[in-house]
């Protein structure tokens, strides 16, 4: 079972792209995060051709989440316990909630496209939001992992934090002045491992960024960052048998500037037996 998370930065600007991928790849699920769309804005039609069905999530040309499946999704929602909303300039809790999270099951594995909050700068509301979306995720995963023992269970998406200093490459980014890399944050991702959760991707792939800012010439330079994530549970590392990031997706024509990061679990599919053989 093949499974992917991609901020595709909208979906109707780069349909083709991202089918095309999926198709070539032999992709059963993808998480996207910034559809930057409404579900009925969504180009439907082009992921049904190629055999999946799509949940999607999304308010408006901001933000928005989406997982495409050939599988049947299940117990589909789009909000954790806890999870605060935000309206800028204001407080309090009933602040509308973004469109940021989407949870489904797939094949018996629990799965979640989260699209984290930017928290443009240290000293803005958005970064408070930030952290306190963060702390709500963890608390509402670890609630359903006691509930749900033995259940795969994996966190996709674009997190907006560089855990690490090997993950940060972008000159503009200062430790100390700059969101992604504060000490608050890195603690936010650090506390998933508390509950047991942890990055199936880096010990299969220890280096290479996921993001490239499109100004000043960023790609080329590999001046990017590792921002998006696969946090699996104990049972959901236990099936990973491969990973890898498409950095070639960052080329092209009209790119997202993230690229998909992959993982490939041994757990059979419904539909294995249709597939060609190849010896």
């Amino acid at each position: 079972m093949r499974i992917a998370t991609w901020n595709v930065n909208s979906i109707r600007a780069r349909v083709g792209r991202t089918v095309d991928w999926m198709v070539r790849e032999d992709i059963d699920v993808l998480a996207m995060q910034e559809i930057k769309c409404k579900p009925e804005q969504f180009p439907l039609e082009a992921f049904e051709a190629a055999g999946y069905e799509v949940a999607i999530h999304g308010f408006s040309q901001w933000n928005g989440v989406a997982i495409a499946s050939r599988l049947p999704l299940e117990d589909v929602t789009t909000t954790f316990e806890g999870m605060p909303g935000f309206l800028k300039g204001q407080e309090g809790p009933d602040l509308p909630k973004e469109a940021r999270a989407m949870g489904a099951t797939i094949n018996g594995v629990r799965l979640w496209s989260l699209y984290v909050p930017n928290g443009r700068s240290l000293d803005d509301p958005h970064y408070v939001y930030k952290l306190d979306w963060l702390a709500a995720l963890k608390n509402d995963t670890a609630n359903w992992l006691a509930k749900n023992p033995g259940v795969p269970l994996a966190l996709m998406g674009d997190f907006n934090v560089a855990p690490f200093d090997s993950d940060m490459g972008d000159p503009s980014i200062i430790p100390g002045l700059s969101t992604h890399v504060s000490p608050a944050e890195r603690e936010a991702i650090a506390a998933f491992g508390e509950i047991g959760l942890t990055d199936v991707v880096r010990p299969l792939v220890p280096e290479g960024f996921t993001y490239w800012d499109y100004k000043q010439l960023r790609f080329p330079r590999n001046e990017g960052m590792r921002i998006d994530f696969i946090l699996g549970s104990p049972e959901f590392a236990e099936l990973v048998t491969a990973a890898s990031i498409h950095r070639n997706e960052r080329k092209g024509e009209a790119p997202s500037d993230h690229v998909p990061v992959l993982v490939e679990l041994d757990l059979p599919t419904e539909d294995d037996d249709d597939r060609p053989m190849i010896f």
